[in-house]
C-alpha cells in the first residue's frame, strides 16, 4: 500500500514487488492504451494527460522517485530501478506518473540557490510545471559543449542577459522552464567559463523556432533566446562550473534512459512471444521455426546481460560513487538492445509489425535515436576507453 504521499509503506521485498506490479498495471491499462493520442499532441493530448496524472495520484504512484520533503515518494535511485524498467514501457509512463522532472528537480535542490527552490521545486513535482534543459546547438557539435556559442552577459543589478539558439530541445514548446548552457565568461573553446541558467519561458525574448521531428515523431523543437533576461537568482551552482552540472546529471539521465529502455525493450521482447506462440500457419505456430526460436533467443539474451550493466551504474550512484565509465557501458549496451530486440520482434511479426497496430514502429525509432541522445555512442565508446586505460599507463 502507499501513503499520502505516494511512497509504498514499509521496506518488505513484497511492498517492492506490489509496487513493481501497480506501476506496471497502470502503464499497460492506462497509458499504453492513449499513447496515439498523447503522441499526437495538442490540446488533446494535455487533457489525457491531466486525467492520468490525476489517476496515478489517486493510486498512490505519483513522483515515487522526487523527495518526499517536496511532495514525492522519496524512493531512493536502488528502489525505484525496477519501478523505471515497468515506467518506462511506454515513453509517456514518467510523464503520467509524475518521475519525468527528477533530473530537474535533483539539480534545482543541489545547485539552486533558496530563492530559486522554493519558487520552483515544489511546483516541479506537483506537475504544475513543467521544465526542459537546453545544451545542444545548430553547428556546434554536441560532443563538444566547449564550443557553446550562447552567451549570457552580466548586468549592473547582478542579473543575466541570454542571447543564442539551441535545438533538440525536448518538451520545449510546453515548458514552463528551461535550463540553459551558455558561456558566461572566456572566450570560444575555452575549459572554464560556462554555466547554467534557468529561464522561465514567458521571459520576453524567448521563442519556439519550430518542432524537429525525429524519424517522423515531434517532442523536439528548436528555440532563440534573444536577449533573455533573467535575475542572478536563476543562476545554478558556481558561475563557469556548469559542466560539473551537467556530467552529474548526464550520468544520472543516461541510467535512467537505460532502465526505461529494458522497460521499452521488454515489452518488444512479450510482443514478439506472444506472437511466436499465437501465430499459426500452415506449418503451425511459428514457435515452432528454428529461426524464429533463434530470434527469441537472441533477443533474450541481449535483455538478460544488458540489464546488469544498467543495475551496476543504479548502484554506484546510489552511492554517491562516481560512474561515468559504468553509466557510459550501460547507456550504449541498452541502446544497442534495445534496437536488436525490437528488430527481431519486427522481423517476427512481419508486416504487421511495420505498420500502426503494434507500439514496434515506435520502440524501434527509439532504439535507434538512443544510440544518439544524450551523446553518441562513439563519445561512450571512446570516454570509457580512456578512462580505463588511464588506469593502465
Amino acid at each position: 500500500m502507499a501513503n499520502r504521499g505516494g511512497a509504498p509503506s514499509g521496506g518488505r521485498e513484497e511492498d517492492a514487488s506490489e509496487t513493481r506490479e501497480r506501476v506496471s498495471a497502470f502503464v499497460r491499462t492506462r497509458v499504453m492504451p492513449a499513447e496515439a493520442v498523447l503522441d499526437a499532441g495538442g490540446p488533446p493530448a494535455a487533457a489525457v494527460l491531466r486525467k492520468l496524472r490525476a489517476e496515478a495520484r489517486a493510486e498512490g504512484v505519483w513522483a515515487l522517485p522526487l523527495p518526499a520533503e517536496l511532495g514525492g515518494g522519496g524512493l531512493s535511485l536502488r528502489r525505484y530501478a525496477a519501478l523505471a524498467e515497468a515506467e518506462g514501457a511506454s515513453d509517456h509512463g514518467p510523464a503520467a506518473l509524475g518521475s519525468a522532472p527528477l533530473l530537474d528537480v535533483l539539480m534545482l535542490r543541489r545547485h539552486g540557490g533558496a530563492a530559486l527552490r522554493d519558487r520552483y521545486a515544489r511546483a516541479l513535482v506537483a506537475g504544475e510545471l513543467r521544465c526542459c534543459y537546453a545544451m545542444t546547438e545548430p553547428d556546434v557539435p554536441g560532443t563538444d559543449p566547449f564550443a557553446t556559442e550562447t552567451r549570457a552577459e552580466p548586468l549592473p543589478d547582478g542579473g543575466w542577459r541570454i542571447t543564442g539558439r539551441k535545438w533538440f530541445v525536448s518538451g520545449a514548446a510546453g515548458a514552463d522552464l528551461v535550463t540553459v548552457l551558455a558561456r558566461t565568461d572566456g572566450a570560444h573553446g575555452d575549459r572554464e567559463g560556462l554555466s547554467l541558467l534557468m529561464v522561465p519561458t514567458t521571459s520576453a525574448g524567448f521563442r519556439v523556432v519550430r518542432e524537429l521531428p525525429v524519424l517522423g515523431a515531434g517532442g523536439q523543437f528548436e528555440i532563440v533566446l534573444d536577449g533573455v533576461t533573467v535575475d542572478g537568482g536563476h543562476l545554478l551552482g558556481v558561475p563557469g562550473r556548469a559542466l560539473d552540472i551537467a556530467g552529474e546529471r548526464l550520468q544520472l539521465g543516461r541510467t535512467l534512459r537505460a532502465l526505461r529502455w529494458l522497460g521499452q525493450a521488454q515489452r518488444a521482447f512479450d510482443l514478439m512471444c506472444e506472437r511466436a506462440v499465437t501465430r499459426t500457419g500452415t506449418r503451425g505456430p511459428l514457435a515452432g521455426h528454428q529461426l524464429v526460436q533463434c530470434h527469441v533467443f537472441e533477443a533474450l539474451l541481449a535483455l538478460r546481460t544488458t540489464r546488469p550493466l544498467v543495475h551496476e551504474a543504479v548502484a554506484r550512484l546510489d552511492a554517491g560513487l562516481d560512474a561515468a565509465v559504468e553509466s557510459g557501458l550501460a547507456k550504449v549496451a541498452a541502446a544497442r538492445m534495445l534496437q536488436r530486440v525490437t528488430d527481431s520482434a519486427i522481423q517476427v511479426f512481419g508486416a504487421a509489425g511495420l505498420g500502426p497496430d503494434t507500439a514496434l514502429p515506435a520502440l524501434f525509432r527509439s532504439g535507434r535515436t538512443a544510440r544518439v541522445l544524450d551523446g553518441p555512442d562513439e563519445l561512450h565508446i571512446t570516454s570509457v576507453a580512456r578512462r580505463v586505460l588511464r588506469e593502465y599507463a
